[in-house]
């Protein structure tokens, strides 16, 4: 057998979405006569049923070495709170100070454990799983080092010129999920020969769920409409802007019969809560928490919703339209790729509740319409995001031969 290629795959995130759940469809199915990986988090992610990211890797093969996070230092915290008082006069003063601190206390320290694992273990390849900016001590890591480093961009990058800077000096590959935010990196002046496009996508062969069983242990009756979105219940999310256009169709239809399903938790949950509350329509909302099963979920909407302020390529939008389910998002890099308004689902401006709330009573009076969105979008998803094309682009450029250093295919 000949000599696999090491490849160190680090995610620094602290949560497991929809990007952690992609890494790990492509470590289902990357060839492992080829490739030799190992997984370096920050910490055991866990999900409902106290399952673990370390199980489900343990499961597949795949090794896994935490590096420990400590707390922040009381030095640190008071020199970030000087630092703000001395530059109140410069948001963006403020913001280039905390992260020198952070970069002391954190991004160093990180650094410095990460080029030990790489040395240590012999690895030709740091491959990062996140955006430019929350992977800086991957770069400086693999700065001195002959190593390969491949990032996988999976939103839309935020993207300063010392972050662009480190891309271009360092990286062999940007691996963009969408040709959105392929765009939005060079933009900001990453180099077009760092950057390829390999589109996030789903296993369109998997088994689908059982749409009325699941709608039963839910207690959902057949003419219940079912408003539903699955995702982290974080600012970016933006379903705050959802329950606005809710409360604002509930006004014009009061005698509608119908639920919004939040599946997913996060810091936003307790605001969401209260606004359902103060808009009159708690008893209209079900938020399920987090779910091992989400997929399951998603089959009980009669409309998906995702209103988020960026994206990368939201693999539950793919995921509503294997199902058969229209989509209702918004405007946004990743979003937009996906949905051709009024042809494969509905898009609204971002923030734009008015124009949501018209476009969920469009979508909850027009069967025939829901029936046509439908129908294009799962072709489209067919056709154009099956898994096996993603791990094959994955693998083109894990693949030494793909490029060297210097960027050049």
């Amino acid at each position: 057998m000949p000599q696999r290629h090491k490849i160190l795959l680090l995610d620094t995130g602290n949560e497991w979405g929809g990007g952690t759940n992609s890494m790990l469809e492509l470590l289902k199915r990357i060839d492992r006569q080829k490739f030799d990986i190992t997984c370096c988090f920050y910490k055991d992610y866990s999900r409902a049923q106290g399952q673990t990211i370390g199980q489900v890797l343990n499961s597949i093969g795949i090794p896994l070495v935490i590096i420990p996070q400590r707390r922040q230092p009381a030095w640190a915290k008071l020199t970030k709170e000087l630092g703000r008082s001395l530059l109140f006069f410069s948001r963006s003063a403020r913001k280039a100070f905390v992260r020198r601190i952070d970069r002391l206390w954190r991004i160093l320290p990180n650094a410095s454990a990460i080029e030990t694992l790489l040395k240590n273990g012999h690895f030709d390849t740091l491959y990062m799983n996140n955006q430019p900016a929350t992977n800086e001590e991957g770069y400086l890591a693999a700065a001195r080092l002959p190593v390969r480093l491949v990032q996988h961009c999976r939103i839309e990058p935020v993207l300063t010129p010392p972050v662009v800077n480190l891309v271009n000096q360092h990286v062999t590959k940007v691996i963009a999920v969408s040709h959105g935010v392929e765009r939005v990196l060079l933009k900001h002046g990453v180099k077009p020969a760092l950057c390829t496009t390999v589109n996030n996508a789903i296993d369109i062969h998997q088994p689908l769920p059982d749409r009325q069983a699941m709608r039963q242990q839910l207690g959902l009756d057949d003419d219940t409409f079912v408003f539903g979105s699955v995702g982290s219940l974080i600012q970016r999310k933006a379903n705050h802007h959802t329950l606005t256009a809710l409360s604002l169709f509930h006004q014009r239809h009061p005698q509608a019969k119908w639920k919004m399903i939040l599946v997913g938790e996060g810091g936003e949950r307790n605001a969401l809560t209260q606004q359902a509350k103060a808009s009159g329509i708690a008893d209209k909302v079900l938020f399920t928490g987090f779910q091992n099963t989400p997929f399951d979920y998603l089959s009980t909407f009669d409309a998906f919703i995702l209103a988020s302020q960026s994206e990368g390529l939201p693999r539950v939008v793919l995921e509503a339209m294997l199902l058969g389910i229209p989509v209702v998002g918004s405007d946004v890099t990743g979003t937009a790729e996906l949905i051709e308004h009024q042809s494969t689902g509905l898009l609204f401006p971002w923030s734009d509740v008015g124009q949501l709330s018209a476009h969920l009573e469009q979508i909850w009076s027009n069967a025939a319409l829901r029936q046509q969105l439908a129908a294009r979008a799962n072709e489209k998803i067919r056709s154009t995001y099956a898994i096996e094309h993603y791990v094959q682009g994955v693998e083109a450029v894990l693949n030494p031969a793909y490029s060297q250093r210097d960027g050049h295919v």
